[in-house]
């Protein structure tokens, strides 16, 4: 069985039950404060989790691309990647957890084909401190499942997974209770870090066993939540049953939900009994071309092939989407992905123009599931190709100069100035000395930081007095083009019904220009509907007003779009087009809804109205600006 037969086999059974397939968000995030891409199945759905009701009912289900930029690290073993699938489930007020189980539990032994024998799964072992039980009600649902398949599930009782390393198991042990650090979700973590007035709960982990040759003593005693590679998890049930009060206890919600997620990757691995995710048919082609290419065994190299082959794959897919390396937030990351994998490729022997080598391999895996990729292959490889290019240079020289400076020991400035002046990344720099046992200065950390820090106050100095914000200056005309730009941000996202997100702007005052997420070319209907509603708003002279509030309090009440969280102060600006304007901060109401609401420093007309002055919104232009980014130029005409 292939990765694409699991992800039919799963949506099917979905649909089968009532579950209504939808299409997965885009992987690169605009105005989600809290990170750059999309982590989980779950993160777009979180407003139908929190009570919004979804068009297409209550029992939903897709399989969502997803990307983990902090695991980067962690790629160059049989288990780990930075891109996958989510397989994912959710009812929203509908089933619960006896539903839930038994259709997972059927999808993995009579779908997939794996051996109940080999399932062991984990359940919340309670906390008095909050009054909340233990779990109870899921793991006599598991025992009941295990039974029926003919499978002895006894209960253990675990708590932390530093005591699974100390007790290990026992025979016949198949159910086991951890505390909230392995069994709890919330969007902050566990119990006590629970956001006041959040759904949260309880969840089940389920783990596929490859068996004792595969678990590391080093890890201790083998269990389901060890660090080894034993026990691998490939599901993870959360049953959203309770919501946190002011006074910091729990109440038990009305409406309960279910979120399921897994990871399509370690299922198809499971299916095929590897524990090497890297040899499963969506994997397996990438690390075979490498093997052509750089004439040497997977077996004698996987920790490089493993890397070069993760970091392709997802670089292939943000790209796809209109991700270009560059030296800010997202690009950053796509250039930290080439640039790691270039330097793997290098210890293959692979120095001239393998990604055009790679990339229409993984078009060809991902025909069926996402033909963007082969439609856009050319300038995939083109945008790959020219990194590669440009990173070349800059290893040779940046290795050169890594010579001179690290002769026995490497300083925090001389690791900055390896990236400052000779664009030789931080990264690379502890990789190289980490491989050619070059020590750092205990304090190089620091170091670093004072010279990044310097570095930023003499930016801010050379740009003090610029404005900012994609505008060409502070006119009239230039500030009635800024609002307008985010009406049509707001319109685009209604008539797109989709998160059009905001991929650059640049406005004058001749016309405005807006760069947004999409894979396809609106239609003329599109961009009249588009035009109306903009117009519509003008028409309305809906008030402008702003605010500075706590950053925390813009983006976890208010919900106001910005990017980039963790870049703000304690305070932002936040400007509101629409709303309630005697109430603050304003409401939003049926009789006065809230068209826009963004942080953003400004600055605004006072009402759409003034807008008019200058004339009707329309749209001159709407064409390609890269893959997965479209371009719309509007002026105002009377």
């Amino acid at each position: 069985m292939n990765a694409n037969d699991v992800r039919a086999k799963f949506l099917a059974r979905m649909e089968k039950s009532g579950h209504q397939v939808i299409a997965p968000a885009v992987l690169r995030l605009e105005n989600d404060p809290t990170t750059l891409f999309t982590g989980s199945g779950m993160q777009p759905l979180m407003p139908y989790l929190l009570g919004q009701k979804h068009p297409d009912g209550t029992r939903l289900t897709d399989s969502q691309p997803c990307f983990r930029s902090q695991d980067i690290e962690d790629v160059g073993d049989n288990r780990h990647t930075t891109f996958f699938e989510m397989l994912g489930n959710w009812s929203l007020g509908d089933y619960f957890k006896e539903f839930q189980i038994r259709q997972f539990f059927a999808f993995l032994t009579e779908d997939i084909g794996l051996d109940p024998s080999r399932i062991y799964v984990t359940c919340f072992v309670g906390d008095g401190a909050h009054n909340i039980p233990r779990d109870n009600e899921a793991a006599e649902i598991w025992q009941k499942v295990f039974k029926e398949a003919g499978v002895s599930a006894e209960i253990a009782e675990i708590g932390s997974a530093e005591d699974g390393d100390k007790r290990g198991i026992k025979p016949g042990e198949r159910i086991f209770f951890y505390n909230d650090k392995e069994n709890w979700w919330s969007r902050a973590g566990g119990i006590a870090s629970t956001p006041i007035g959040d759904p949260c709960g309880p969840d089940s982990e389920v783990f596929y066993d490859y068996g004792a040759e595969f678990h590391d003593p080093k890890f201790g005693e083998p269990h389901p939540a060890s660090d080894s590679g034993r026990f691998v998890e490939i599901g993870n049930q959360v049953f959203m049953q309770y919501r946190r009060l002011p006074d910091g206890s729990f109440e038990e919600l009305q409406q309960k939900n279910v979120d399921f997620g897994g990871g399509l990757e370690r299922l198809a691995a499971a299916a095929i009994d590897s524990s090497d995710i890297f040899k499963i048919s969506i994997l397996q082609p990438i690390i075979s071309r490498l093997e052509e290419l750089s004439h040497q065994d997977y077996s004698d190299h996987k920790p490089e092939m493993q890397i070069i082959a993760d970091h392709l794959r997802a670089s292939v897919f943000l790209v796809a989407q209109g991700l270009t390396p560059s030296n800010k937030e997202h690009g950053y990351v796509l250039r930290r992905l080439c640039r790691r994998a270039i330097l793997k490729a290098q210890k293959l022997g692979l120095r001239d123009n393998f990604f055009a080598e790679l990339v229409p391999i993984v078009a060809a895996i991902y025909q069926s599931a996402y033909p963007e990729i082969s439609q856009n292959q050319a300038e995939i490889i083109a945008i790959l190709s020219r990194e590669e290019s440009q990173f070349n240079k800059t290893l040779t020289r940046g290795l050169r100069e890594f010579e001179k400076v690290a002769t026995g020991v490497l300083t925090g400035a001389q690791i900055f100035t390896l990236h400052d002046t000779y664009g030789f990344p931080r990264e690379l720099s502890l990789e190289v000395a980490a491989e050619r046992g070059i020590k750092l200065t205990e304090n190089w950390q620091e170091e670093f930081d004072a010279k990044v820090a310097e570095q930023k106050m003499r930016s801010q100095t050379a740009t003090k007095g610029m404005f900012k914000g994609g505008l060409a200056d502070s006119s009239d005309l230039t500030v009635k083009y800024h609002t307008a730009a985010h009406l049509l941000g707001a319109a685009l996202n209604q008539v797109l019904k989709t998160d059009a997100a905001q991929k650059g702007a640049n406005i004058t005052a001749e016309r405005l220009r807006f760069d947004f997420a999409a894979n396809e070319k609106l239609t003329p209907e599109q961009i009249t509907e588009v035009e109306n509603l903009v117009n519509g708003w003008l028409e309305a002279d809906l008030p402008v007003t702003h605010a500075e509030y706590a950053t925390d309090y813009a983006f976890d009440t208010l919900h106001a779009h910005g990017v980039f969280r963790d870049k703000y102060g304690d305070k932002v600006l936040v400007y509101t087009i629409g709303g309630d304007t005697s109430q603050d901060p304003v409401v939003n109401t049926d009789a006065k809804p809230i068209i826009s609401r963004e942080i953003c420093g400004g600055p605004h007309v006072n009402h759409t109205g003034e807008i008019l002055e200058s004339g009707h919104f329309k749209i001159t232009k709407e064409e390609s600006s890269s893959a997965g980014v479209r371009r719309i130029k509007a002026v105002l005409a009377k």
